[in-house]
């Protein structure tokens, strides 16, 4: 067996678990393998202009793509500079390997030159994290790394390459398999619970699931469909979960919680059977936990075990996958249609009332002379073809997109949840633009959160991504203001953005295309214009500058207690 270094035995670990793509940024301490990745020309590797940025293409190639995402750094800033990717896909449960360089192991210690303990740092935002102290060992730990990342609840995993151990070498062989005695997830649900929650299922009346990022991270969502469908269940889903059902069934409630629609809001406050699957019950799906469902009983169905009853107390849980549990619950409905057709047809006073609530307080918003960023939204929906990939940054134009655009497959919305990372959709584009190059990537931005990681205009320049990013530009740190808005006495404390770039010209500059709209006349237009160039395309929207996003649950209320329209 010939020798190879820890450099080239990490590219032929790549290649052995399938990696085509990776993201990142050289430095010293990763010379040796930068060095390697010329040889690799079956992984395509693409430079960021931060490794931030890096991170969150990474992510939202894993996102889109359901396969790990991958990412290289260098030691030290470099390393630094990941944790806020880290810890936005840590929140969100997304499969990632981000890989750091580091000083020589003599030296780990010592303050050495861009010397930062990377592992210590993110040990609190990753699933889990390594550093190869000996090159015999480095096929095991990343073995063991894209292992931990896409199994179980999926999540980040770090590890930290010293330089010596990178050109050491090694008689390399790959592993053939993971064996973790600690780490044995549970996949396959209890049949005797997932017999029970079905029989509290079939009895209750005002019954509504509630589903979240897990269902897609599982790819469930054919089983969710199928389950909802047949007996007539209405689904609202978390910003997460967007597109874990379709938006266009008649049984979708659309979002719930903060910004949430006002339908799925008061079904699920007056429901009396809530079907959690795979959600984690957040601060901003809840609003005040002691009145979060009332009258239901609650059944959680989740492969984290840690998450049951985190939160919110629930009565029925079932800890596995959800694909794996929502087949179960099917099954359990074989020669019970006698059952079924009688639950059925006793909870459709429920569907009803649902449809009056739904009639009542759509979601809306009021038209004028300025372009509202919702129409933007909607001609964005129309206009772009279905399999079109959306990703947002955070705040206002977060939630209008939730709201607006109509997402009906998974893995076509791709946002920070949990951590509500500015700058994430941007990078996060890239990595999907590179899983998918024939579709279409849009980021929906605002001028604020568009600039956390605009330096990235490089990056789709250098490589021809043709991601398209759709500016709604209100001249504010618009989510901020809002609040300042309906709780400060509109004491708008540094969150005006009047000092901002030329979009237009900033993307001449990068030599990308920019454009510019006005008029709400000429937003379908330039829309069109956009998807027809084939490179990347920045829109700057001029939209209503003190536009408000509703309904919307003041912090600490209940979630039936919405402000709206």
């Amino acid at each position: 067996m010939k020798k190879i270094t820890g450099a080239q035995a990490f590219i032929e670990a790549l290649r052995c678990e399938g990696v085509t793509h990776a993201f990142g940024y050289p430095g010293g301490a990763v010379l040796d393998i930068f060095d390697a990745i010329m040889d690799a020309r079956d992984i395509q590797f693409i430079l960021s202009r931060h490794e931030q940025g890096a991170v969150h293409a990474a992510d939202g190639y894993a996102r889109a793509s359901g396969r790990v995402g991958v990412c290289l750094v260098t030691s030290g800033p470099g390393a630094t500079n990941t944790v806020t990717g880290i810890a936005t896909a840590y929140m969100d449960s997304i499969p990632i390997v981000v890989f750091t360089g580091q000083v020589p192991t003599h030296l780990i210690g010592n303050d050495a030159f861009q010397e930062a303990d990377i592992v210590g740092i993110t040990r609190p935002c990753t699933k889990h994290n390594y550093l190869v102290k000996d090159v015999c060992d480095l096929g095991r730990v990343i073995k063991e790394a894209f292992y931990i990342a896409r199994t179980g609840r999926p999540g980040p995993v770090l590890v930290d390459l010293p330089k010596n151990v990178m050109n050491s070498t090694v008689n390399f062989k790959y592993p053939d398999s993971v064996s973790l005695d600690s780490y044995c997830p549970t996949y396959k649900g209890h049949q005797g619970q997932i017999r029970r929650i079905m029989g509290v299922i079939l009895k209750s009346r005002r019954p509504v699931i509630y589903a979240g990022g897990g269902v897609t991270l599982a790819d469930a969502s054919k089983e969710l469909a199928e389950f909802a469908r047949r007996l007539k269940l209405p689904v609202t889903t978390t910003l997460m979960g967007m597109g874990a059902f379709p938006s266009d069934d008649p049984l979708s409630l659309g979002m719930l919680g903060m910004h949430g629609t006002y339908a799925a809001n008061m079904t699920v406050t007056n429901s009396d059977c809530l079907i959690a699957v795979g959600a984690r019950f957040d601060d901003r799906v809840t609003g005040k936990v002691d009145e979060f469902a009332p009258k239901a009983r609650i059944i959680h169905i989740d492969i984290d075990p840690t998450s049951i009853s985190k939160n919110v107390k629930v009565d029925l849980p079932v800890v596995g996958d959800c694909r794996m549990v929502l087949r179960g619950m099917l099954a359990e409905l074989a020669g019970k249609d006698a059952e079924l057709a009688e639950m059925v047809s006793q909870t459709e006073p429920w569907r009803r009332e649902i449809g009056d609530w739904k009639k009542q307080q759509p979601l809306k918003y009021c038209k004028s002379e300025n372009i509202k960023p919702q129409y933007v939204i909607e001609m964005i929906d129309e206009i772009a073809p279905d399999d079109t990939i959306i990703t947002t940054e955070v705040g206002q134009n977060q939630m209008w997109t939730a709201q607006f655009y109509k997402f009906n497959e998974p893995r076509h919305f791709l946002t920070s949840g949990g951590l509500g990372t500015m700058g994430y959709g941007f990078p996060a584009a890239i990595g999907a633009q590179a899983a998918f190059p024939g579709r279409t990537v849009i980021d929906i931005a605002g001028d604020g959160s568009i600039q956390m990681n605009i330096q990235e205009l490089a990056t789709v320049v250098q490589y021809n991504l043709p991601v398209k990013v759709m500016i709604l530009n209100n001249g504010y740190l618009g989510m901020v203001r809002q609040w300042q808005s309906l709780f400060y006495k509109k004491r708008y404390s540094h969150t005006s953005m009047a000092v901002a770039p030329d979009f237009v010209k900033l993307a001449e500059a990068y030599g990308a295309k920019g454009l510019r709209v006005t008029r709400p006349e000429d937003v379908k237009d330039a829309i069109r214009e956009a998807l027809r160039i084939p490179g990347p395309v920045f829109v700057d929207f001029v939209v209503d500058p003190e536009e408000d996003v509703y309904p919307m649950v003041p912090a600490g209320a209940p979630i039936n207690n919405m402000l709206l329209v």
